[in-house]
């Protein structure tokens, strides 16, 4: 059978191809025919880019989030039958995808909405970076940079019992978002006075807790100015390039502030443990949530567009800063 599937050609260059897919799979391969995949829009921006601390080299597929059903499984697989929904982690923005049982977590309950399940992948990376800063009910929180990272992390700090939450952007509808979703106050970090404006929502003493998403180093220096004593700040953003100046001594030593490498490949891959939960368990986590109606993730879809459009998509990616949160690849129909 025929699929299509998103190749990064060249710098800044998306093409869609189609490709021959093979109907059956063996040992612990499972073939899943794709609903939606969301793009990583810092992730597949620093590759089509070619920046720094990304990876290198076309062509390449990206697509790590992702949602289908699964039409056929391999004889060594357990725990996955055809018609099952799941996510797919690592998978590619493609019509089909074969991948390992390893990199799939069953999505049990039908009522949940695949558009908003789809995004549950990414999720997970926003919750590792929270339980990272091992919350105290009543502890203040600040979130730096509110794409789908940031304003995942918003939720899960509210739902943690943070307070106050503090949403951080220069986005007027973004900051307007994340109050939506849970944040108390949203401020936009260019703004002069905006570490005053921190101090005086936390009462003169700075976050306790804060995360990090976007990875610039203004941002970076912005959290260590708003940090608390003894507070802590997950970097989840990755750091492309590393251009500030830090004071080690009076930013970090001496307040006794906590700096907490928060890249999603640095979990247990096996069993969960306190504030450190295996990806399975965080995708788990994600849907509970959705199932009680905990969490609100449609509001976070910015555009939902079709595969033939992945040319431009990719084009506006590399062009334009302001590229829309929450752009999702519907491959349910060819």
């Amino acid at each position: 059978m025929k699929g299509r599937a998103i190749v990064f050609t060249a710098p800044r260059t998306a093409e869609l191809i189609t490709e021959e897919i093979p109907s059956s799979v063996s040992g612990t391969q499972v073939l899943v025919r794709t609903e939606y995949t969301v793009v990583s829009g810092g992730t597949e921006r620093a590759v089509l880019m070619q920046m720094p601390n990304a990876p290198s080299g076309f062509p390449c597929r990206l697509g790590y989030c992702g949602i289908g059903r699964v039409l056929a499984v391999g004889e060594s697989v357990t725990g996955f039958a055809v018609g099952n929904r799941v996510l797919v982690y690592h998978g590619t923005h493609a019509d089909y995808n074969i991948v390992d049982a390893s990199q799939l977590t069953l999505v049990e309950d039908e009522s949940i909405d695949s558009l908003a399940a789809a995004f549950t992948v990414i999720g997970t990376m926003g919750l590792g970076g929270v339980r990272k800063l091992e919350i105290e009910l009543g502890e203040s929180a600040m979130v730096m940079g509110l794409g789908l990272l940031g304003t995942f992390a918003v939720q899960f700090l509210a739902r943690s019992g943070a307070n106050p939450v503090i949403a951080a952007d220069p986005n007027p509808e973004r900051r307007a978002l994340a109050l939506r979703l849970g944040a108390d106050y949203a401020l936009d970090p260019t703004a002069e006075g905006f570490r005053e404006e921190v101090l005086r929502l936390t009462g003169g003493k700075g976050v306790n807790a804060c995360v990090e998403v976007t990875g610039i180093s203004q941002a970076m220096s912005q959290a260590l100015e708003c940090a608390s004593y003894m507070g802590r700040i997950s970097l989840l953003g990755c750091t492309r390039v590393s251009d500030c100046a830090v004071d080690y001594y009076q930013q970090v030593h001496k307040p006794g502030v906590k700096l907490i490498g928060a890249h999603n490949f640095v979990r247990p891959k096996v069993e969960s443990y306190p504030h450190h939960w295996t990806h399975h368990d965080d995708c788990r986590a994600i849907l509970g949530l959705l199932s009680r109606k905990k969490i609100d993730i449609l509001p976070m879809v910015g555009r939902v567009v079709r595969p033939e459009d992945a040319p431009e998509v990719f084009r506006e990616l590399c062009e334009n800063k302001e590229f829309p949160m929450g752009t999702v690849f519907d491959w349910r129909d060819k």
